[in-house]
């Protein structure tokens, strides 16, 4: 069924970021004491546990908005270049506007330690004109309740009775930092939280996360494949903060994209809020499945650039290359008075990202939608193309094809060979190869290795995660389960005397003793 929708509101440092992390449970938008952290609308889908324990969870999504008024006043209105946040006022509440206008419940955050100030009168007197808000069918005025923040103990609570003057009824107390009435908060959101009627909203067949330096037009792009507004889009450098989800339906496929702040180098950083922004990021990688890589084709590729293709090669998640603002270069000349082409932009790229040299490059206008759904569909098939798994027949002819056509080298008659291989696990694909010595095999042979498996395996376009293990340590494994002496497997095929077969041993023991958790790359 759909999602309720929750719609946080009120001025700027109430602690509506906070009250989102405290219902979700987890640390999802940005809290500072700095006014204007939030700018676009976060949304995130929680589940509500019912008060006793034994009722239905309810599932609702959450939205999070920023302050009404955050750069009214002289108090952080510019940036550290001297820019006018002032000019983002106008989206920011349309922001909150759309937002508002297509939730089921509103919760108008409020400081109770602060008490009612002029602006929260203000949009009190919004919402009761409604200039915010909806009716449904019925004529009924989308359910507004205040709630009381930083509730840190008792002391606060009569303070927070003031607010039913606003007119909404008895108002909810919560304190996001001291946890203070949060399980009766849960509870009376519980309550309040209808169960929608109809078709069940059905999960997304891809997150996609777009990364990308600032003003390389991520957000324009996010618009334009939303087909609305959905992010503030403007000059100011560093204007998206949070990681922002948004749903597009393309054809039959549903996909969660994933708009994320444009980032900059360290050093750079201005405040925390900047950690903040990359940390997100880098959670925005962590949970896609496939990645949008903006590039600005009207600028040279810079050091960040050049980092965030490192994280994004650390990550093994496939990627797409994607070079936008090709109305502005289309044509141009560089410094040797050459015109700018599509190959040249792609011999470039390759020269300067050589840890991407697997990764497709689609050249897109976000701003004028060319070729934006092309995009879209390399990103689906490079998704398909990381979640295909290959028989284990199949790799080991293709490994042996390859020793046989060039060996590792050898070092005083030291040989290395492959005795077995197998796929453990899809999205990355992780190729698992039982070999008499890991050291024997040098990063040339292993880059060379990757080269071809490449060439003869479907991965040709996505990450592939090679693993190493040593003969003994599977041997012994398989052993102690088979609980009989295991005898030489034939190089290469895999197969071993008697009865005992590749089946019986267990692929996990083939992930013992590496850096990471085995289970994060063994399919359950």
């Amino acid at each position: 069924m759909p999602l309720p929708r929750i719609a946080i509101v009120g001025r700027p440092n109430v602690g509506k970021s906070s009250l989102l992390n405290l219902i979700a449970h987890e640390r999802v938008a940005i809290v500072d004491p700095t006014p204007g952290v939030t700018r676009d609308r976060i949304s995130y889908d929680v589940e509500l546990v019912a008060p006793d324990l034994e009722g239905p969870t309810k599932r609702a999504e959450i939205i999070d908005t920023g302050g009404f008024g955050v750069y009214v006043t002289q108090d952080n209105r510019f940036n550290e270049v001297g820019e006018d946040l002032a000019t983002l006022t106008g989206d920011i509440e349309h922001q909150i506007a759309a937002a508002v206008e297509s939730a089921d419940i509103i919760l108008f955050a409020v400081d109770a330690q602060a008490g009612i100030t002029p602006a929260d009168e203000a949009i009190a007197q919004k919402l009761r004109e409604q200039k915010l808000g909806r009716r449904d069918a019925h004529g009924q005025l989308t359910p507004i309740r205040v709630v009381a923040t930083k509730v840190d103990d008792s002391g606060w609570e009569p303070h927070a009775y003031e607010l039913a003057a606003f007119g909404f009824g008895e108002p909810l107390m919560v304190s996001s930092k001291s946890k203070y009435l949060r399980r009766d908060f849960l509870d009376k959101l519980y309550n309040l939280t209808p169960i929608l009627e109809g078709e069940p909203e059905p999960e997304v067949d891809m997150k996609l996360a777009i990364v990308g330096k600032r003003n390389a037009g991520k957000s324009t792009l996010i618009n334009t494949l939303a087909g609305e507004p959905r992010v503030i889009v403007s000059e100011i450098a560093g204007t998206t903060r949070d990681a922002v989800d948004v749903k597009i339906d393309l054809g039959d496929k549903s996909i969660l994209a994933i708009d994320t702040a444009g980032l900059r180098r360290k050093k750079s950083f201005q405040d925390k809020i900047e950690y903040y922004a990359l940390d997100r990021a880098k959670r925005a990688i962590a949970r896609a499945d496939c990645i949008l890589y903006v590039l600005d084709a009207t600028t040279d590729i810079s050091q960040v650039d050049e980092q965030l293709g490192k994280l994004i090669v650390d990550s093994h998640k496939p990627v797409v290359i994607v070079l936008n603002k090709w109305d502005l270069a289309d044509g141009r000349t560089d410094h040797s008075g050459k015109k700018a082409t599509p190959q040249r932009y792609e011999d470039y790229i390759r020269k300067e990202l050589k840890g991407l040299s697997f990764a497709p490059i689609a050249i897109i206008s976000a701003k004028q939608g060319l070729n934006v759904p092309e995009a879209l569909e390399i990103a689906l098939e490079m998704f398909e193309q990381a979640s295909t798994r290959v028989s284990t027949g199949q790799l080991n002819r293709v490994i042996k094809s390859i020793i046989e056509a060039r060996g590792p080298s050898n070092k005083l008659g030291a040989e290395a060979r492959v005795y077995f291989a197998s796929q453990v696990k899809t999205n990355p694909p992780t190729l698992v190869l039982v070999v008499n010595d890991p050291d024997r095999f040098t990063l040339n042979y292993e880059r060379y290795l990757m080269n071809r498996l490449r060439e003869l395996l479907p991965f040709d376009e996505v990450p592939i995660k090679l693993i190493l293990r040593a003969r003994s340590r599977v041997e012994k494994r398989a052993k102690s389960a088979k609980g009989s002496d295991l005898h030489t497997p034939d190089p290469v095929s895999g197969r071993f005397d008697d009865d005992l077969s590749i089946e019986s041993i267990d692929t996990k023991a083939l992930l013992e003793d590496l850096p990471d958790d085995a289970s994060a790359y063994f399919d359950d």
